[in-house]
C-alpha cells in the first residue's frame, strides 16, 4: 500500500517538474532580453536627467527585483518585472 501511495504522489510531482523545466529555456531568453533592454533604457533616462523622477525610482526597484528573479531562475517574474520597469521608464520621459 505504501509503494502505491508513493507512486500516486511521485508521478504527478515529476510531471509538474518536467513541465516547469520545459518552459524555462524560452522564458530565460525573454527575461534576459527584456531585462537588458530595460537596463539600457534606464541608463539613458538617467543620462537625460530623468533620474530623480518617481517613475525612474519605481523602474529601478522593479529591475532590481527582476535581476533577483533571474538569479533565482524565476524567469516569468523576471520578464514581468522588466516589462513593467520599461513602462515606468517611458512614463519618466513624460514627467510622470
Amino acid at each position: 500500500m505504501s509503494s502505491r501511495f508513493s507512486l500516486v504522489v511521485l508521478v504527478p510531482l515529476c510531471a509538474a517538474f518536467l513541465i516547469a523545466c520545459a518552459a524555462k529555456p524560452e522564458m530565460r531568453s525573454s527575461c534576459a532580453t527584456e531585462s537588458d533592454a530595460a537596463w539600457k533604457e534606464l541608463s539613458l533616462a538617467k543620462a537625460k536627467g530623468f533620474g530623480g523622477t518617481v517613475s525612474y525610482t519605481k523602474a529601478l526597484s522593479l529591475l532590481t527585483a527582476a535581476r533577483t528573479m533571474q538569479v533565482a531562475e524565476n524567469f516569468d517574474s523576471c520578464y514581468n518585472n522588466a516589462k513593467d520597469a520599461r513602462e515606468y521608464i517611458r512614463n519618466s520621459y513624460k514627467g510622470q
